[in-house]
């Protein structure tokens, strides 16, 4: 089983993409963006590889407007050899990419416009694949689109413009039921139609069931397996989660342990792929790697609480000094009382006082080298967030500064700065 995430990756700056406006649109502009965007990406693979992340979504926007008509660069003739690159970096590390076109992105759209640029899209994201030398069990995801008042002749329509679509697309190809027109129950139709697999929505299935929903979650994870052949790897999923602060069918901040623990128990196969989509992406997909895993080494809970130790004593001293006693016992790590306490730090409010109490952990790393302009500027901060004239917001920024300045790469990598 891989379990990757989708698009961004949190906790590093060099791993953000760049984006690019067409007012602003110039040749050079966009080789800059897309040599920055290419070199997150690789950054993003090298820590997926070190975290033993197997699985991305490649965001669509690594090719800045890479379908609009101002864009006449010849990109993948240019960047080829990167590209290659990148795939062979992929395929060393037997991981699984997919790359999944946006809202716009309508198939069965009643406006023949519409399509060409949906066919045109989906010829982009292919084109990046293939430039990767990815094979087609990397796959390219789609939802079915638009009901326009007759859901059955919209899947028709969906069906003859997919005959039409190039090759290159037909073979990476996966639909996907969605939250509020097309059930899995549709989509395993149009699927037996055009010869696709499914790719199963847990959170949209929740959402939106089939009218006549007498099989479980798991049966029909099941049934979608059937959809996918040798070819097209193993089956994908897609899981989600939804919290009580969002509104109905938002993607939950984390994925709770317990929850998908017993999700990942329930399965009738386990030889799957997940997908998660979730908004921490990475954090997640390293929290359900090792819940899933037999007997993980303590060193990879010590690493996690690395990164998480300021956050949670920011939030809860109480739940901080748990977390240390747990890891206390280095021959029996307990990964789902790790993550369910790391989650009960989350959802304790912060006190000023406890956040203070951090801040001063932290200055212990640059007392001894910072400038005594350095010291007073710290000084002035604690006090101005001490009477409310400062945010933690801005005392968060300076540390990071700091942390940069004087290389403290164990701050650097600490998820205090990039955890709200």
């Amino acid at each position: 089983m891989a379990i990757g995430y989708a698009c961004i990756h949190l906790g590093s700056s060099k791993t953000q993409l760049s984006t690019l406006h067409v007012k602003n649109f110039t040749q050079e502009k966009f080789l800059l963006v897309l040599d920055h965007n290419l070199n997150a990406l690789e950054e993003i693979f090298h820590y997926n590889m070190i975290h033993h992340i197997q699985m991305l979504r490649i965001s669509s926007d690594i090719v800045p407007l890479s379908t609009h008509p101002i864009n006449t660069v010849p990109w993948l003739d240019m960047y080829k050899d990167r590209l290659t690159r990148i795939g062979q970096l992929i395929q060393e590390q037997g991981m699984r990419v997919s790359m999944h076109p946006g809202q716009y992105t309508v198939l069965n759209s009643i406006h023949a416009d519409v399509v060409q640029k949906a066919k045109k899209d989906l010829l982009y994201h292919a084109k990046f694949l293939d430039a990767l030398g990815c094979d087609c069990t990397n796959k390219l995801v789609l939802h079915i689109g638009g009901v326009y008042g007759d859901k059955k002749e919209s899947m028709h329509r969906f069906a003859e413009n997919f005959a039409t679509l190039d090759p290159s697309i037909k073979q990476r190809l996966i639909i996907e039921n969605d939250d509020k027109s097309y059930t899995v129950e549709d989509v395993l139709s149009l699927s037996k139609q055009v010869h696709i697999p499914v790719v199963f929505d847990t959170l949209h299935h929740t959402l939106n069931p089939p009218q006549n929903n007498q099989l479980s979650l798991f049966e029909w994870i099941k049934i979608c397996q059937e959809t996918w052949k040798p070819q097209d790897g193993k089956q994908k999923i897609h899981y989600s989660q939804t919290g009580t602060n969002f509104k109905n069918g938002a993607h939950s901040s984390f994925i709770q342990a317990e929850q998908f623990f017993q999700f990942y128990q329930q399965l009738i196969d386990k030889d799957i792929d997940i997908m998660l989509e979730v908004k921490d992406k990475n954090l997640s997909a390293i929290k359900c790697n090792l819940l899933i895993m037999e007997n993980p080494p303590i060193k990879y809970l010590e690493e996690e609480w690395a990164k998480y130790k300021y956050f949670v004593l920011g939030n809860s001293a109480k739940t901080y000094q748990e977390i240390r006693t747990l890891l206390k016992d280095k021959e029996n790590p307990d990964v789902l009382t790790f993550y369910t306490l790391l989650e009960h730090a989350f959802d304790t409010p912060s006190s000023k006082m406890s956040q203070i109490n951090t801040l001063q952990h932290l200055w212990g790393y640059f007392k001894k080298r910072a400038t005594p302009q350095e010291k007073k500027r710290f000084l002035s901060l604690i006090t101005g967030y001490e009477e409310d004239k400062k945010t933690l917001a801005s005392l968060k920024n300076y540390m990071y500064k700091l942390s940069y300045k004087y290389s403290v790469s164990y701050l650097l990598d600490s998820l205090y700065f990039y955890i709200e």
